[in-house]
């Protein structure tokens, strides 16, 4: 083998690993696009149900409730959500619903006492 061979090969080796990592990266950004896109399109369809199951009020009070307790709001989406699915909800959620929904969920607060001397 000569050195202009050995060229040769290396470049085609260099050329194929490089078609490979190419190959690799388009997969894994297709993967991760479908991933995202698959996302969006469950929460969307969560947004439409939860349109439809609450009243504008009750979508206002948990909207404000989710820049606070992001956890405590999709525990109660997730809730509200299954109610619906097992048709357990004879009418929309209005506010008064959804706060006593909300109390039941919601861990007890603790009272906290200064006492200054």
């Amino acid at each position: 083998m000569s050195a202009n061979d050995d060229l040769e090969l290396a470049e085609l080796r260099r050329r194929r690993l490089q078609q490979i990592q190419e190959m690799q990266q388009g997969a894994t950004s297709n993967a991760y696009s479908a991933q995202q896109a698959e996302m969006e399109r469950r929460e969307s369809e969560r947004t439409e149900i939860l349109r439809r199951i609450l009243t504008p009020e009750a979508r206002e009070r948990l909207a404000r409730i989710r820049l606070a307790k992001p956890d405590v709001a999709a525990s109660v989406e997730q809730q509200v959500i299954s109610l619906a699915a097992s048709g357990r909800l004879p009418r929309a959620i209005d506010d008064a619903t959804l706060r006593a929904l909300l109390e039941r969920i919601s861990p007890e607060r603790r009272e906290i006492k200064i006492t200054r001397r």
